[in-house]
């Protein structure tokens, strides 16, 4: 089906330029959560993860009061897994230049794995030098998650706010420069890939 005619990509775009950010429970089946899990897990067993930090420049700092989570970017997929996920990501971005010439051009994506009680305060992606995060899109790997677990993303969306547990396989998307956004603490250890569709500006690089 082309991705212009594909009811989901349509339905996502459609929240993209309505309220500007969407939810979309099971967009990853539980076999490739499952399959992401794993090679997230890979990775930090391999001490390809390190603490995120905020601020720019010299005043790029470690801050866990601030933001908790430690990250393994995933410049290229390297498992079936997330060559699927690339794929569908990319059909994604492709549905959103064509439904509304955005002007995407790449996908920066990384793990993220928040220890039990970590957390992110409120804040808006900002995008590196070169470089413009126009969408941000978010999918958890957390296998039988429940509301007591926490760590829910919460998005101050014009209407109200938007409080969304990391269920398995559910997909986030926003606005990058539109919406500020926390991450909760949560009792467990929170697992997703998170990036952005940017737009290229001039010359840079990313903030890691």
């Amino acid at each position: 089906m082309p991705v212009a005619a594909d009811p989901q990509w349509a339905r996502l775009a459609d929240a993209i330029a309505g309220p500007g950010h969407l939810v979309e429970a099971n967009f990853a089946s539980s076999s490739e959560v499952a399959a992401l899990a794993v090679a997230l897990r890979a990775r930090a067993a391999a001490g390809m993860f390190r603490d995120a930090a905020v601020g720019a420049g010299d005043s790029r700092r470690v801050r866990p009061e601030i933001r908790g989570d430690r990250i393994s970017w995933l410049d290229a997929a390297e498992t079936p897994a997330e060559v699927a996920l690339f794929a569908r990501l990319e059909a994604l971005r492709d549905c959103l230049n064509r439904s509304l010439m955005l002007g995407l051009s790449q996908l920066e994506l990384h793990y993220a794995l928040y220890p039990p009680g970590r957390h992110y305060v409120r804040h808006l992606d900002l995008s590196p030098q070169g470089l413009e995060r126009v969408v941000t899109v978010t999918l958890y790997l957390n296998e039988d998650w429940i509301a007591a677990d926490g760590g829910e993303l919460v998005i101050a969306a014009d209407a109200g706010e938007v409080a969304v547990l990391p269920v398995g396989g559910t997909l986030v998307a926003f606005l990058s420069a539109r919406f500020e956004h926390e991450v909760r603490s949560a009792r467990r250890e929170r697992l997703s890939l998170t990036g952005w569709f940017s737009r290229r500006r001039s010359s840079g690089g990313r903030l890691t």
